[in-house]
């Protein structure tokens, strides 16, 4: 017992220090390509270097961007490695070769990018994850719209489905976060003027993506994000001595694919904006066991489990009948101050007066210090 004691002193001892080492993160957020963050990644990487920082281009992506590439010059870059994939050769970080050369400080572009087969990791974020846990600090570049909390929000305002995306976490363990912000009339000019693509793009960039509605409301969104996370670095500096009302988010969920993707990914918003812990709840009452809902419903459960994870959340799956007891117990349980629930499909009206659950949980709330949002 003593022996197992010392053990995990010194596995304890051991992640202090691995903590202690960790490398810096530095996000560089855009509301679009164009912009000017990888720009923006080199010219700080010639300035670090001057000063004499170790620092290495472990990926930059220039788009043959004559400015862009133009800063390459001068810098340390790491070889990308080649993979042969489906009898093509394709060009990849290598992540191995960055830790065997360990600088201070490396560049990684294209944060959301997705790795080919046969890579130690699916996505570059994860990577990223692997050269911070190394004591390597990063400094990475992404645009809004691969934000997964808000992939739903980007394709009503794009019309476009955004494949490739980072979960919400990776922007709260950020150390530095810089918004690389332009207005829509200096983004449009410069894919006029052949700064974002080449000249046979610009046309249909600007009937589609590049129209000032959409980069406005993009715009909107990225400065939204660097102002919430500003406000999250203020309440951490808070001292402990000041007690504030702590919040935590409590999702509920049911089996309704249409529903319970929008209450995830906007509670998960909610809780990284607010830097809380959040919780998914799903009550599986009788009429929706296993033996009675159909596979397809069963399988966007799990996707919407697995989805929570990912995003942050607890997940909690509890058998009862009494949904309103049970939605009530764990927000007492785990201290909840917020409850989110998706949209009924019925009128409001028709909901408190006619639905068991939703009237119930409103009497309850009433006795309590606990919110209730319902999200559309």
């Amino acid at each position: 017992m003593e022996e197992e004691q010392k053990e995990e002193s010194v596995r304890h001892f051991l992640d202090l220090v691995k903590k202690l080492r960790r490398g810096k993160l530095k996000i560089y957020i855009g509301m679009s390509a164009g912009v000017g963050k990888t720009y923006r990644m080199l010219q700080e990487s010639h300035a670090l270097l001057r000063n004499g920082v170790d620092i290495c281009i472990g990926y930059v992506e220039t788009h043959k961007r004559a400015e862009t590439e133009a800063l390459v010059a001068g810098l340390p870059v790491i070889p990308r490695r080649k993979i042969f994939y489906r009898g093509k050769e394709i060009e990849e970080m290598d992540l191995k070769g960055i830790m065997n050369r360990h600088p201070e400080i490396v560049i990684v572009d294209e944060l959301a990018h997705t790795n080919a087969e046969g890579s130690k990791n699916t996505k570059r974020w994860q990577d990223v994850f692997d050269l911070l846990e190394a004591g390597i600090s990063v400094i990475s570049a992404v645009n809004i719209q691969h934000l997964e909390s808000i992939n739903e929000e980007i394709e009503q305002i794009t019309g476009i489905a955004v494949t490739e995306r980072i979960p919400d976490k990776i922007l709260e363990i950020a150390d530095e976060i810089v918004n690389i912000d332009l207005t829509a009339d200096e983004l449009v000019t410069r894919l006029k003027e052949g700064k974002i693509y080449d000249q046979s793009k610009i046309e249909r960039a600007l009937g589609n993506f590049f129209q000032s509605d959409k980069i406005l409301q993009l715009r909107e969104l990225a400065l939204k994000e660097v102002v919430h996370q500003v406000e999250r670095k203020i309440q951490t500096e808070i001292p402990k001595s000041i007690k504030l009302r702590p919040e935590r988010f409590l999702a509920c969920i049911s089996s309704n694919a249409e529903t319970a993707g929008i209450v995830i990914r906007k509670t998960a918003r909610l809780a990284s904006y607010y830097r809380s812990p959040w919780i998914v709840l799903y009550v599986q009452s009788d009429s929706e066991s296993m033996e009675r809902i159909k596979l397809d419903k069963q399988r966007y459960l799990i996707n919407h489990f697995k989805l929570a994870t990912e995003l942050g959340a607890e997940v909690i799956k509890i058998k009862s009948n009494a949904i309103t007891k049970t939605i009530i117990d764990i927000a007492n349980e785990k201290e909840i101050t917020t409850i989110c629930i998706g949209k009924p499909h019925l009128n409001i009206f028709q909901v408190i007066l006619r639905t068991a659950v939703f009237n119930g949980l409103l009497k309850n709330l009433a006795m309590k210090d606990i919110d209730l949002v319902i999200l559309s």
